[in-house]
């Protein structure tokens, strides 16, 4: 399953745990942290849930999973990665991230969904969907311009270049930089704050900060599904999948 999820002290943790292919995502380990937030939602005990992965975050999507698994031929609606979007998106409790390694396709649009990530220093992110042959997802074509500013989440989202964790809090991407090694502490130390505080009053004030947004979002990331169902589709898709296979 490469997801090991465990509650302490009102804190739930997913972290990501396969580190021998970097925290590549497969669709088990979306499953496993879909079920996770549902179950969060639904257990009063968990006040804050917070994504950890270990010397890297998440690679992002592992093609040959997504390849054996049929993906290209399935209903996107029907993929696992939807199922934990749509819940991570749901969610009314409040969300944190500890990043070290890399963080890569969704393990960077995932921390949009986030109310507090710290980073390591040596952290690196990127956004390569295009250089894939597909698009962004996880509301990103909508959250990433309102959180950074249209000319350069248009260039991230583009181009697929890298940046530093010095770069993405300056653009406001993540809250805090400390030391690699001190990363799952101080994440855990920001989780454990937030589940300290009035469930009720946290869970408002998460509705009322996003607002409007939250239809905006809605329809942004169906427009995204949408467009990510060709693409997958496409000669294109599936050329740069090849090409990225032959290089690992």
């Amino acid at each position: 399953m490469s997801a090991i999820v465990e509650t302490t002290d009102g804190v739930m943790t997913i972290r990501f745990d396969r580190q021998e292919k970097k925290n590549a995502m497969t669709a088990a380990m979306y499953a496993a942290a879909a079920e996770a937030l549902e179950r969060a939602a639904e257990e009063s005990e968990v006040r804050a849930l917070l994504f950890l992965g270990r010397q890297d975050f998440s690679a992002g999507n592992d093609i040959a999973d997504f390849l054996a698994a049929g993906a290209m031929h399935a209903k996107i609606e029907d993929l696992p990665v939807v199922r934990f979007l749509q819940r991570l998106v749901a969610c009314e409790k409040p969300v944190l991230a500890g990043v070290n390694g890399v963080a890569i396709g969704i393990g960077t649009t995932l921390l949009l969904h986030c109310d507090g990530v710290v980073a390591g220093a040596s952290a690196r992110f990127a956004l390569p969907f295009v250089p894939l042959g597909l698009v962004p997802e996880a509301g990103s074509s909508l959250l990433l311009p309102r959180a950074v500013g249209r000319n350069r989440a248009s260039w991230l989202l583009l181009s697929g270049e890298r940046f530093s964790a010095d770069e993405a809090r300056a653009m406001g991407l993540i809250a805090e930089i400390v030391p690699d090694e001190e990363v799952e502490a101080r994440a855990r130390t920001m989780a454990a704050q937030l589940a300290a505080l009035p469930p009720n009053a946290m869970r408002t004030t998460k509705r009322l900060i996003r607002g409007a947004d939250a239809a905006a979002l809605a329809a942004a990331m169906s427009a995204e599904f949408a467009a990510f169902a060709e693409a997958m589709r496409s000669d294109e898709a599936r050329a740069a999948f090849m090409r990225f296979l032959t290089k690992v």
